[in-house]
């Protein structure tokens, strides 16, 4: 038997701080432990000796030295290795959090610091009614994001006092997570499809949800434009080495904030990380259309992506639409709109939910495969002997292009048959000049293939172009986006020819525009006003007619046809390389840039990885491709940690598919961009 003596020396003191939310100072409480009790013995310990009535449910254990939650309570101090010399702080897991949206609105709202960031984002997105939220991410962005703002605060008299909207009666306040049902298809807030205003009676549904009627407005509809002065004063990433410092500040998905050094109350960006948009749908999506619209428009704004000027102004009459219809749309009483009754509205999201999702595949099974054939001209700037573009006969079928000397051999051995798919499509156009060529980039073993197309009008354009875009997805032109796309092309041509438009607006309408607030400010110095804003209006006659929403997804379009959408950047070091590269992570490839001129020189598509890794002490990320090709390289910018959850994080999305529900395999996620195993 044991005598007191010996129970004295197995046992020991532990000193833990308490962060009592009702007091302004933290409190150290001392408590008599032994090695074999378990985490949740020490909690009620401390409940105990605090000896005050509360919910402490929410609280739990961080040691401050480890930087790390004790969360498995069933374990001993002895399995975590918690000795008496441990700091060891008893606070709430959720705290609050400040964040700036894409659209620039600052939200305050309750937040997990426990749960890896992951899930954080995802329970935030159910907060904000944004569905896919592992296309969002957390962004600490660095001390230039906010350098400029404070100059110009220092020359103010008056402090300036930002609109915070403040969603801190959310559902996770209490330690509770969000109401799963939140995202069923019967059970999801439903919007007009046409201007994307709430139907009220489904927003009853959700009356235990801080995101009320008003506040799904405010994040579902178009802030006004800033002023130019204020545009200019933004921060404005000037290189490409600016971008890769900017990318750094993402967080680790498989970390919490409070592992990660995030403090309550700071300020962090939620932004869309990954640019592979899935199934978005207007009946559901007016808050995350909305808010990816405002994230493109900032980076054309910005100048984060580049784009010619004749896309500008598409891009600016495009806002300028949106930006007077969302004007005239809030002045508007929504209560007195025509309601839906609760019941239809459920039966309608009912038939939603069992219409049948494959069959576009069996329809394409059944039905003969189209094929198109025509003249087109071919450049392939590899080869010495083509110099300039010439003339062939192509066949294009399934997901293969073949071309032809003439249209007589077309039943002989083609000059070249490509196989499309995973290739990437890039638009050359040109309207104004009668320019319709479409970029091909086709993988082989070693990088990339390039080869340039060139069309005699739109229409031919559209068709080529179309198919193209579906055979670098693996589908047939028999798939029925097919038609669809080939419209939303001829669509974006004629809003780009802006001879065919009608006459300028009148000089009253152009009296309500401030040209500059729709262009970047380079842009805006290259023109002057009365001239800038006429050149608006005219390409504003093709987009006048357009529905709000319409207009958004189109600006998004636009902006995903871009060459350089998608692209994220990073400064690294390539094994066996005595100067610093870019390196360019985006949906489908990774791109190895010049980084002091811009020009790409390598391009590896995620369809040929075999596996990657990461050599976590000298930090190298490895990656192995088809054909036994390998590249190494260091981060420089950020960690490679960064680096490897993007490229975990793209080859996850692509797993998505329809016909599953929208419970995302979590495990899966962290297998693939963890870097643990």
């Amino acid at each position: 038997m044991l005598s007191s003596t010996d129970f004295t020396s197995a046992s020991w003191e532990l000193v833990v701080r308490v962060d009592h939310p009702n007091e302004e100072q933290q409190k150290d409480v001392t408590l008599r432990v032994s090695g074999d009790l378990h985490v949740g013995g020490v909690m009620l310990k401390l409940v105990e000796q605090i000896n005050i009535s509360q919910d402490w449910s929410d609280f739990a254990l961080w040691w401050e030295q480890k930087h790390c939650w004790l969360l498995k309570t069933h374990w001993t101090l002895d399995k975590y290795g918690v000795q008496a010399d441990a700091k060891l702080l008893f606070t709430p897991q959720h705290k609050m959090l400040r964040l700036r949206l894409p659209n620039l609105k600052m939200v305050r709202l309750r937040v997990s610091f426990s749960a890896v960031v992951f899930k954080a984002v995802s329970d935030i997105c159910k907060i904000l009614n944004i569905r896919r939220s592992e296309e969002l991410s957390l962004l600490k962005p660095s001390g230039d994001y906010f350098k400029k703002k404070k100059k110009k605060d220092k020359n103010n008299k008056e402090p300036i006092i930002e609109d915070v909207l403040n969603l801190e009666s959310s559902p996770t306040a209490s330690g509770s997570s969000v109401s799963p049902g939140l995202y069923s298809k019967t059970m999801t807030p439903i919007y007009d499809p046409i201007n994307g205003t709430p139907v009220s009676s489904t927003m009853t549904w959700f009356s235990d949800s801080p995101l009320t009627e008003q506040n799904c407005s405010i994040l579902a509809f178009s802030q006004l434009p800033q002023s130019p002065e204020a545009l200019a004063d933004m921060y404005q990433p000037r290189s490409l080495v600016d971008k890769a410092k900017f990318n750094a500040g993402w967080l680790d998905s498989s970390r919490s904030l409070m592992e990660q050094g995030i403090q309550e109350d700071e300020q962090l960006l939620l932004r869309f990380k990954y640019y592979s948009f899935f199934d978005l749908n207007p009946k559901y999506d007016a808050v995350r259309i909305n808010q990816l619209y405002e994230q493109a428009r900032w980076a054309i704004l910005l100048e984060e992506i580049d784009c010619t000027e004749e896309e500008m102004l598409i891009f600016a009459a495009l806002q300028y639409h949106i930006s007077k219809l969302s004007l005239s749309a809030e002045t508007q009483n929504f209560t007195s709109e025509s309601e839906v009754d609760e019941i239809e509205a459920a039966l309608s999201n009912l038939e939603v939910t069992l219409e049948g999702g494959k069959a576009d595949s069996l329809l394409e099974d059944i039905t003969d495969i189209p094929k198109l054939a025509d003249n087109l001209k071919l450049f392939r700037p590899k080869k010495l002997l083509l110099k300039a573009f010439k003339q062939y006969w192509f066949v294009f079928k399934d997901t293969s292009i073949a071309y032809f000397k003439n249209k007589e051999l077309e039943q002989g051995e083609p000059v070249e048959k490509l196989n499309l798919r995973g290739c990437e499509v890039v638009p050359d156009v040109n309207v104004a000049g009668r320019k319709f060529g479409i970029k091909l980039l086709i993988p082989v073993a070693d990088g990339m293939n390039e080869m340039y197309l060139r069309c005699d009008h739109e229409n031919q354009y559209a068709q080529w172009m179309a198919a193209c875009m579906l055979a670098s997805k693996g589908k047939t032109m028999a798939d029925s986006s097919y038609q669809p796309e080939v419209l939303n092309i001829l669509s974006f041509l004629r809003m780009k020819n802006r001879n065919s438009a009608s006459q300028v607006a009148s000089g009253l309408e152009n009296m309500d525009m401030n040209p500059e607030c729709f262009v970047s400010p380079r842009c805006a110095k290259k023109h002057k006003s009365k001239q800038l804003a006429a050149r608006i209006l005219e390409a504003h006659q093709n987009v006048a007619q357009m529905p709000l929403v319409e207009a958004k997804l189109r600006f998004i379009q636009a902006w995903q046809s871009l060459p350089e959408f998608g692209l994220t950047y990073y400064l690294v070091r390539f094994k066996g390389s005595k100067k610093d590269d870019i390196l360019g992570v985006s949906y489908n490839r990774l791109i190895k840039i010049d980084a002091a001129t811009g020009i790409p020189v390598t391009t590896w598509r995620f369809t040929n990885i075999k596996q990657w890794n990461v050599n976590w002490e000298t930090r190298q990320v490895v990656i192995e491709f088809d054909q036994n090709v390998f590249t190494a390289f260091t981060c420089l910018s950020a960690d490679c940690k960064i680096v490897h959850e993007y490229i975990g994080g793209y080859i996850f999305l692509s797993t998505r598919s329809k016909d599953q529900n929208e419970t995302l395999d979590e495990d899966l996620f962290h297998k693939l961009t963890g870097g643990q195993d």
